[in-house]
């Protein structure tokens, strides 16, 4: 097995895919932390930030199922790099909120780049497969699924930190020349990011490709209890609507928001690596997976009632290692689960679910912020993980991920 050293030092492709997956969450979290510390200041409301939050997801959420079946039939390194310079777009939109009056163009602008991730996205998890080899799967898995979480830490800290250095708009600036370079970094992976195709083999169309994937996945009981996984996590993901508030409430203004968003990414990024052994032994991934998701609604339980800034950091921190933990063992079983020509497809539908559950969430959240105190959102949203965490795992107790997954399904689907 290799070691998540090496895979980095010698996978000069899986460095440049990994890389450019970096500079692009840490760009969307440099923006994103200013911008829910900013609304709230020129409008006086958190609605809009949940606004914000709830528009970045639920679009990302309603294209993923077509978005999928582009990273099938398309170049994935041209997805990538067209979908980083729609985001610059979306970013550059955002220098001109100035007031309430204008905050329409944050909703705009996140818009703009909720649509170009939803291309991002589903091409790049389907690539890293096919940038790794064999032996190297288990440490890319986790070196990937640290990514995320990577630039949380780095993206929400610093741009809390500049935020009140220098004000929002130096982040947004920031940001979109983080995203030039991850267009730099795409064009530098060199082995083709998608399994050769049949000579003469069509494309199905869209809707077909669509229905295509959603029979695969409804005839495998395996694959239907991981693309559901992450949802538990995403129902629970209003409380990021809080953060900015809660900061407020303890006296730590932008530098509080900001250490929020990084212990969180902190939790992320730490749960992926720690996790590796696990993904070793795919006896241990749905107990695994059931923990993970009890913990994160327990840490936030815990976090609604605690009195100490430095204690709920500490929760926050605990939640999220157990939500990235969710994360990586999901996505690796998946990977394992599904061949490269649906891949695309599958990895579009777990993310539709898990953002549609957590744009559910957010919204919810936005209904009730202006007159719910902070900790009950809080403590509403850990208990609906910790329910659907037990209930999850009561679906899926008789399942076994320790045998080959099936080479066909009813209807032909391999």
């Amino acid at each position: 097995m290799a070691s998540t050293l090496s895979v980095l030092t010698r996978n000069r492709n899986f460095r440049n895919l990994f890389l450019a997956e970096l500079v692009v969450f840490g760009a969307d979290w440099f923006v994103m932390v200013p911008l829910l510390v900013l609304l709230p200041t020129l409008t006086g409301s958190g609605v809009w930030g949940a606004l914000v939050l709830a528009v970045d997801t639920g679009i990302v959420a309603l294209l993923l199922p077509y978005t999928g079946t582009i990273a099938d039939r398309f170049d994935r390194r041209t997805i990538m790099i067209v979908s980083n310079a729609a985001a610059l777009v979306g970013v550059l939109l955002l220098l001109g909120v100035r007031d309430a009056g204008s905050a329409w163009l944050a909703l705009l602008g996140i818009g703009v780049v909720a649509v170009a991730k939803a291309f991002y996205s589903p091409a790049a998890q389907a690539a890293l497969p096919n940038v790794l080899d064999p032996d190297e799967l288990a440490a890319g898995n986790a070196v990937a699924g640290s990514a995320w979480g990577t630039m949380t830490v780095v993206g929400a800290s610093l741009g809390g930190v500049l935020s009140a250095a220098a004000g929002p708009y130096v982040c947004f600036w920031v940001g979109a020349v983080g995203l030039v370079i991850a267009a730099g970094l795409a064009t530098r992976i060199r082995r083709p990011l998608q399994a050769p195709r049949e000579r003469g083999a069509r494309s199905p169309q869209t809707w077909v490709a669509i229905r295509e994937a959603l029979v695969y996945i409804g005839h495998r009981p395996r694959v239907l209890a991981l693309v559901t996984v992450k949802s538990a996590v995403g129902l629970g993901n209003g409380v990021l609507t809080v953060f900015p508030l809660l900061a407020g409430v303890y006296g730590v203004g932008p530098l509080g928001a900001g250490l929020l968003f990084a212990v969180r990414g902190a939790g992320a990024l730490v749960g992926p690596f720690m996790m590796r052994r696990v993904l070793t032994n795919r006896a241990w991934l749905l107990p695994g997976l059931a923990l993970s998701m009890s913990v994160y609604g327990l840490a936030y339980l815990g976090t609604s009632v605690a009195a100490w800034f430095p204690l709920v950091l500490v929760l926050v921190f605990v939640a999220h290692f157990a939500g990235g933990s969710n994360w990586v063992m999901s996505n690796f079983a998946l990977q394992g689960e599904v061949p490269d020509r649906l891949r695309g497809r599958v990895f579009a539908t777990d993310m539709m679910l898990a953002t549609l559950a957590i744009s559910i969430s957010q919204l919810v959240v936005a209904a009730v912020v202006d007159v719910v105190d902070e900790r009950v959102v809080l403590a509403g949203c850990g208990l609906v993980t910790l329910v659907y965490a037990v209930g999850w795992r009561i679906a899926t107790r008789n399942l076994s991920l320790t045998t080959p997954a099936a080479e066909t399904t009813p209807g032909g689907v391999r």
